[in-house]
């Protein structure tokens, strides 16, 4: 007879333990089934997956339930609606609204991020600021020449040495904490002037936009284009994420990975468990791949090799999901019926020694249990 004793042990959740007993003898003459049984419950008890995922609405105070990204900050939780930034102050259980009202440039909010606790939303009207967390806001001016290239902004990327600021005519770069930009467009080497998102690693500088990946070495000053020919999903890119010198890239054809700066892509589809070829938005933390797409969120513990889809059954709001933020322990998946949050479980590790006579043992990385 053997028995199984799985522990499974979520952040901010009591341990809780299940045995399952099945009646089939482990010998040397019988059938190796028990075997493989072993090695799919270890492989499964290894693997970083979700509990399942509960999600917020305008009941619960968002100001729409088509949600665009969520980022943590300030004790915080953060999301950009189409009708408005919403912010929780008490882990998401209920929301206030900020909309224009408040001095955000348009309610529809496409973006936020927060870098040393100043608020940065991403709107159709402007790249909004607020420096007390969001109760009120100031938008920065649209100006060709010293400002933002356009008010119709997509994405902000912000850091202690600069602010890239994503527009549908360009990237606009300052490096004196907003107060003048230069902008870059197709001229200067973007893949097309309409950006989706832009990220910051080591210096560079990694660009989605409508026509390819645009990369830059030099501070924004000139960028290289990557486009399908050298392995992506395809043109359109809309998000881009680096981390450990890997570049994951967001494409309406896939999720393209570089392990060589950006010389050559491998791309990830529905081939390797994605929900649907068209990826939203990537994000990467420890060692696992969150991957938004139009089917659902795939997360990956292998390095994109194989993935794992979420989708309503898991308590998703919609399958589409346009965005994807973990922090602290939990995963903010933005979609276009509410904001679906989830606690990450803690990885369960399983010793199993097949000559031995003793039961297997199933244990988590911080306290085993016989």
């Amino acid at each position: 007879m053997i028995k199984f004793y799985i522990v499974n042990t979520y952040n901010f959740s009591p341990i809780t333990t299940k045995k399952i007993t099945m009646n089939t003898p482990l010998t040397k003459n019988k059938s190796k089934l028990p075997y493989y049984l072993l090695f799919f419950m270890a492989f499964y008890l290894n693997t970083p997956h979700a509990a399942e995922y509960e999600n917020k609405t305008t009941a619960d105070g968002l100001g729409d339930n088509a949600v665009n990204r969520a980022y943590t900050g300030n004790g915080k939780i953060y999301v950009a609606t189409g009708g408005g930034l919403s912010i929780s102050s008490d882990g998401g259980n209920t929301f206030i609204n900020k909309t224009t009202a408040d001095g955000l440039g348009h309610n529809i909010n496409m973006r936020v991020y927060v870098h040393n606790g100043v608020v940065y939303a991403a709107t159709l009207g402007g790249l909004s600021v607020s420096t007390d967390g969001g109760n009120t806001f100031t938008t920065k001016p649209w100006n060709v020449h010293t400002g933002i290239i356009s008010n119709f902004v997509s994405g902000v990327y912000v850091d202690d040495e600069i602010m890239c600021v994503a527009t549908n005519a360009g990237l606009s770069i300052s490096t004196d904490g907003g107060n003048i930009f230069t902008s870059k467009d197709s001229a200067d080497g973007l893949g097309h002037d309409y950006v989706y998102r832009v990220y910051v690693d080591n210096g560079k500088i990694y660009v989605a936009t409508e026509g390819g990946l645009s990369i830059s070495t030099d501070d924004g000053n000139t960028f290289t284009n990557k486009a399908i020919a050298n392995g992506l999903g395809h043109n359109i890119v809309k998000d881009v994420y680096v981390t450990s010198g890997v570049i994951y890239a967001a494409t309406s054809g896939g999720l393209s990975i570089s392990t060589d700066g950006g010389n050559t892509f491998t791309n990830k589809t529905t081939a390797d468990g994605l929900g649907h070829n068209t990826v939203f938005a990537v994000y990467v933390t420890g060692g696992v791949i969150y991957a938004a797409t139009r089917g659902g969120l795939s997360i990956s513990s292998d390095g994109g090799n194989t993935f794992i889809n979420k989708t309503t059954a898991d308590g998703l709001g919609l399958d589409a999901v346009l965005g994807i933020y973990v922090n602290g322990g939990k995963i903010y998946a933005a979609t276009y019926g509410g904001l679906s949050m989830s606690t990450i479980s803690t990885p369960i590790s399983a010793s199993i020694n097949l000559n031995s006579k003793e039961k297997p043992q199933f244990f988590s990385s911080k306290r085993a249990f016989q």
